[in-house]
């Protein structure tokens, strides 16, 4: 191979690198101004509260929030939400906060609150709801899903199924 011809490789080479270090940085930066943009929709959208009220998960801004999307009839969530119960009893006094998103009506979710004894705020999602999900990450809107927030407001971590201790 001649001199002139290595060069113009290693030339060609140099620009395929650049172009293709600028496309990585592109596709993770608009990645998450997707997840900021998603996280921000789940902190501000209001949803009913089993009092008769409306509350967002802003309320909670600071805290490291632990959200979990369930529902009475699903029976994964069933087996997480006594977990979670312990959790919030051990660690809420240390800034660790449970909500729970239930995609439900409210009526057996109040009974359902009760019977579980429930420790932690619970919302009620609509269809509307199903949305945030798919934004944050579910995309086939199985139950449960849960987002583990930390107090800046990042997205640590997302779990699509149910929730381990560990």
């Amino acid at each position: 191979m001649t001199r002139r011809r290595a060069l113009g490789l290693a030339a060609l080479m140099a620009v395929a690198a650049a172009a293709a270090g600028y496309g990585v940085r592109r596709w993770w930066h608009g990645a998450a101004d997707i997840e900021r943009a998603s996280l921000e929709a789940l902190f501000s959208t209001p949803l009913a509260n089993l009092s008769g009220g409306r509350d967002t998960l802003g309320r909670w801004r600071g805290q490291v929030l632990v959200v979990n999307f369930w529902a009475t009839w699903c029976a994964p969530c069933r087996e997480e939400i006594p977990l979670f119960v312990r959790m919030q009893a051990r660690l809420g006094s240390r800034g660790l906060q449970f909500v729970g998103i239930a995609i439900d009506r409210p009526e057996p979710v109040s009974a359902f609150q009760r019977e579980y004894a429930i420790n932690y705020p619970i919302l009620i999602g609509g269809l509307e709801t199903m949305e945030l999900l798919r934004s944050t990450g579910n995309r086939s809107g199985v139950l449960p899903y849960t987002l583990i927030i930390d107090r800046a407001g990042r997205l640590v971590h997302r779990k699509l199924g149910v929730l381990k201790e560990e």
